[in-house]
């Protein structure tokens, strides 16, 4: 192996572990990887930045803006209204969650799938009486199993197939390619999920665990003529409290939202706290700080334009992660105050200031109205819940989805290829105001195509190289030249990759070695692809192992353990599924 080939394989060896043992983005490590690469000279410039003009790319590029339209236009809520209804009981329930969702997920990218339906399905599952922590795993579940069903249910499989073309030559896989494999699939986990997963899931029923202010904020006033009219937040020595910190001053009806230092006080100004509400009588010792005479609702029970309040749940690559609140520097990082913080369900009581913050935790934020549009840029925060996001366009919603029939009606007959299927249907939602130009813009996920684009970098590498052909060479000697066993391999593979990286560098990082395996034994590519494409969508064993998990994570009130309990056996459930179907439906040799 020259050095070309050892620097790739250190690369890729060092990628991996920096994705499975660091908090650095993806985005961040394979952009490293891409800059080593081509500074190097092992890639080319061509070469390296390939992966920006894949069709794959594009295409995922184009759909999340179609499923940004049928978003926007409330078009998941109009099928939740006609769909749920009234259930009997809890494996009814999940019944019809999962249908739909696997559907919706086989034409729809599967996270705003999730996200629309979370807060619609903890309102169902109170108004249905059913413990909401039996249903959030289903939906999650159901939604991974739906986005393999088509090439454009998932980013994995327009990328694997877009690259694929690319190192191949050959056309590419049609729409509904993969549904031959994915839909046997996908009905044996459903049935596994309505089976097992009313008696295996906990039975926790929700909380509403930021339902009452009170218990977790307190309120003061600046006394009339006191010694802290005039002096600044911290001078007033309000700023470095223990077990409390300021959130907002309420002035003359208006609101001072995630008050700065060198904020002054004025009379009569009433301080809202949050922490651990106990320290109540701290701050009445404070000479100038009186007991607020408030009515019986909070002041931030009442709405203000000045500021928001928001769920938002804490990303696995969150720069927060393992930090204190307050050695985060959180409000002057984020412009917004951490008012609360839940934890598996259940609110983490006392000093806000020191609670280390893990991935999965909810917040309950106040910030000022510009944090949710800056969320586009910055994913620390997986899900964001404003109580104040723009109104659906429900006039629209019919449009939206005859945009989307007809996006994927064209693909599937040929009429058009994916790529210009999808452009044309992202500009159809743009132009018909199914969703606005900023709606758009947010559903490019920058991370995302950052981490695909540059992955493809590393994939020519160990092509051009002969790593790819060296890893294949080994494979084939592990298994002794076998084609079963070559699929059980590959597939095994890509599973564990995907539960400690993201599912689409597993591909793509995993996707020359199978193509050297394939020609070196003389077998057909096609099922190898397919065990690639499945393998890297079906993480259900953590709740950090798929987006869609984490989101479901916090919501439905879930442990560690809960995701071990069902998701192992489904691991295993569709890998034995997946591999029998390709063997018995598909020449393994060419």
């Amino acid at each position: 192996m020259e050095w070309q080939g050892l620097l790739s394989l250190l690369l890729t060896l060092g990628a991996l572990g920096t994705l499975i043992f660091t908090r650095i983005g993806p985005h961040l490590v394979m952009t490293g990887v891409l800059i080593v690469l081509l500074v190097s000279g092992v890639l080319t410039a061509g070469e390296a930045f390939a992966g920006f003009g894949n069709s794959g790319l594009i295409t995922v590029a184009a759909m999340f803006v179609v499923a940004s339209g049928i978003h926007a236009s409330g078009g998941i809520e109009l099928i939740v209204h006609y769909v749920l209804g009234k259930p009997k009981g809890t494996r009814g329930a999940q019944l019809r969650i999962s249908l739909p969702v696997a559907l919706f997920s086989g034409v729809l990218n599967n996270t705003p799938v999730v996200a629309t339906m979370i807060p619609a399905v903890r309102a169902w599952a109170k108004r249905i009486d059913v413990p909401v922590s039996k249903l959030m795993i289903p939906l999650s579940y159901a939604a991974i199993l739906g986005g393999t069903l088509t090439m454009v249910g998932t980013s994995t499989n327009l990328v694997v197939n877009g690259q694929y073309q690319a190192m191949t030559g050959e056309p590419g896989f049609s729409l509904f390619s993969i549904t031959a494999v994915a839909l046997p699939v996908a009905v044996v986990g459903l049935v596994f999920i309505l089976v097992f997963f009313p008696r295996w899931l906990p039975g926790r029923r929700e909380k509403e665990i930021f339902g009452n202010l009170r218990e977790f904020t307190l309120e003061v006033a600046v006394a009339a003529g006191g010694p802290l009219v005039g002096k600044t937040v911290e001078q007033a020595g309000l700023r470095n409290l223990k077990r409390i910190y300021l959130v907002e001053i309420e002035r003359a009806g208006a609101i001072v939202p995630a008050v700065g230092s060198e904020e002054p006080l004025q009379a009569g100004d009433r301080l809202v706290f949050a922490g651990d509400t106990e320290a109540i009588s701290d701050l009445l010792r404070i000479k100038g700080i009186i007991a607020s005479t408030n009515g019986s609702e909070p002041t931030l029970a009442k709405e203000h334009s000045e500021r928001r309040l928001v769920e938002a749940v804490i990303s696995p690559h969150s720069n927060c992660i393992n930090q204190t609140i307050r050695d985060s520097q959180f409000r002057e990082r984020y412009g917004a105050v951490v008012l609360a913080v839940a934890r598996h369900g259940d609110r983490v009581p006392g000093n806000l200031g020191t609670i280390k913050l893990k991935p999965g935790d909810t917040l309950l934020l106040e910030a000022r109205p510009a944090f949710v549009s800056r969320q586009q840029y910055n994913k620390d925060f997986l899900l964001v819940n404003d109580l104040h996001t723009e109104a659906p366009r429900h006039q629209r919603a019919y449009l939206a989805w005859g945009i989307l029939m007809l996006v994927v009606l064209s693909a599937a007959t040929g009429l058009l290829p994916m790529l210009h299927a999808g452009l044309l249907g992202a500009a159809a939602m743009l132009l018909t105001g199914c969703c606005s130009a900023p709606q758009a813009q947010k559903s490019l996920d920058p991370t995302v195509l950052l981490t695909i684009a540059s992955s493809f970098a590393l994939g020519a590498a160990l092509e051009k190289t002969g790593v790819a052909r060296l890893l294949g060479e080994t494979a084939i000697d592990l298994s002794a030249g076998h084609p079963l066993l070559i699929l059980i391999l590959i597939y095994i593979s890509v599973s564990i990759l995907t539960e400690c990286i993201t599912n689409n560098a597993a591909a793509i990082i995993m996707l020359p070695v199978v193509l050297e395996i394939t020609q070196k034994a003389s077998l057909n590519p096609e099922p190898y692809i397919f065990a690639v494409m499945i393998a890297a969508s079906a993480s259900f064993a953590t709740p950090l192992g798929y987006q869609t998990n984490l989101m479901v994570y916090g919501p439905g009130g879930y442990r560690f353990t809960d995701f071990l309990k069902v998701g192992v056996p489904m691991n295993l459930l569709v890998g034995v599924t997946t591999v029998t179907v390709l063997a018995l439906g598909w020449p393994l040799v060419r």
